[in-house]
Formats: C-alpha cells, structure tokens, sequence
C-alpha cells in the first residue's frame, strides 16, 4: 500500500511529501503550486511533471519531455458520478467512487479491480493507494496524486459550502 506521509517526514525536504510503501520512501511529492494543481514527483532518478491542463485533463510527463507531452493523461468522464479515465502509457483505467462518504475510490482496468484509493482517517486524512503488481510504481504515484487532488477539490466544496453557509446563513 502507498500512503502520502506528512511534510517533512522520513527524509523529505522541505516542501516535499513522502510517498511510503510499508512507512518506507518510495517516491517524493514537490508542490509546485496548491490552485494550478501542480506537483513534481520523484520517483527513483525519475523527476515527473504533475499538473493540470487547460481543458481540465491532469497529465504527468517526464520533466524531459515537452511541455505538451503526456505520459499519464486523467480526464473526467462524469461530473455528476465523479469517475475519472486515466490513460497510464497504454493501460486505460476508470477510476470510479467507491464510497462517497469515506471519500474511498476503486480504479479498474478491463473489468479488473487494479487499485482502491482510500486515506489514513482521522483529523489530517492522507490518500492511500492499494495496488496490484500490474502497475509500474510510476503509475501508481501518479494514481495517488490524483486521489490527491480529487480529495483537495472535494474539500474544497465543503469548505465553500461551509463558509457560504455562515456568510450568507440565517438572519
């Protein structure tokens, strides 16, 4: 299982988020910028781009590659079911909400279950990503940084709906 560990944890920088495999680092995360959705991952001596393009498809490329390049391409297939298509060099994969209400999500392949998503729980939840050996650990990464943001939107949303609540509650 990959778990997002906490900054500054099990020798990430500062900045960087730990990628952990059994609370061992696997992977490195490297907010770019929060709003534009925007990562570097390092995975082994691998430096990859994380972001969103315009259109609203999350790609990640090598940071060698051209800017218009992607090597992993996520786009939303429902707004209103919250199901993702995620391109991993080849391998298509629908991500698809689980639970709605632990946030918890199931990625297939083929009619195969690949991968669930779900997070540590408690105060500071941290996605979790829970795979089968059919996908490179680079996809797997990039599968959990999508949880990611997809959890970063999601509370986003409550937290607007919270707010817009109290400014424009009851008289």
């Amino acid at each position: 299982m990959l778990e997002l560990g906490k900054a500054g944890e099990a020798g990430a920088g500062k900045g960087e988020v730990p990628v952990l495999r059994g609370g061992e680092p696997v992977a490195v995360l490297r907010s770019t910028d929060f709003w534009k959705e925007g990562s570097v991952a390092v995975v082994g001596d691998r430096e990859w781009v994380l972001g969103r393009r315009s259109g609203g498809a999350l790609v990640g490329r090598w940071a060698v590659d051209p800017e218009d390049a992607a090597r992993f391409r996520a786009e939303q297939t429902s707004m209103w079911k919250g199901t993702w298509r995620v391109d991993l060099e080849g391998t298509v994969v629908d991500v698809v909400p689980a639970s709605y209400w632990r946030g918890t999500y199931r990625c297939t392949s083929g009619g195969t279950t690949v991968a669930e998503g779900g997070s540590t729980g408690g105060w500071s939840p941290r996605p979790t990503l829970t795979a089968d050996g059919a996908l490179s650990l680079d996809a797997q990464v990039f599968l959990l940084w999508l949880l990611l943001v997809l959890n970063r939107r999601q509370y986003g949303v409550v937290y607007a709906v919270a707010i817009g609540g109290v400014v424009g509650g009851s008289s």
